[in-house]
């Protein structure tokens, strides 16, 4: 059994989630379903902790969020990765100075790969990705949206821990 983890998430505002939800939907309706977890805000990741860290980064959290104003996001690619099997589909926010300062609120992070923010639709074999792939690029545009929350959750199975809203701009 893997190790308990804790991952710091930043989630969106709802019109945000309610489309980039609705795209993942829109691939469990037509009958992809991938390996990723369900259930839990639509994000991206900032941080992965040792479950010991609860309370410090609870802590934290609330510290940041009395700091830390919401900031536009602004999505306008699909990407795939985890080269080469390219089994990841994404949407990708486009990075800011804004997102980058937050993100170096958790740069002890013990996350084994380099960040790359995105918010993951679908993991599953690269074939099965390849055909979701149209799916999502059929009627995707643009949007703008707003970070305005940071999710604390604990892995495996998923447990919330703690959700805080960023300070209005």
């Amino acid at each position: 059994m893997a190790e308990k983890a804790l991952y710091v998430l930043a989630g969106y505002d709802e019109q945000t989630e309610q489309i980039l939800s609705g795209m993942q939907k829109r691939l469990y309706d037509m009958g992809f379903s991938g390996v990723q977890t369900r259930d839990i805000p639509m994000h991206f990741t900032l941080g992965a902790y040792g479950a010991d860290q609860e309370e410090a980064l609870k802590a934290r959290m609330e510290k940041i969020a009395g700091t830390q104003a919401a900031f536009r996001v602004s999505f306008n690619h699909i990407g795939l990765f985890r080269l080469p099997r390219n089994d990841v589909l994404f949407v990708a926010p486009e990075v800011s100075r804004e997102m980058l300062g937050l993100k170096d609120q958790f740069m002890d992070s013990r996350d084994e790969f380099d960040w790359s923010p995105h918010t993951t639709l679908l993991i599953d074999r690269p074939e099965t990705v390849q055909k979701a792939i149209p799916a999502v690029l059929d009627g995707f545009s643009a949007l703008k949206g707003w970070a305005e929350e940071l999710h604390l959750y604990e892995f495996w199975p998923a447990r919330h821990i703690l959700s805080v809203r960023l300070k209005r701009p």
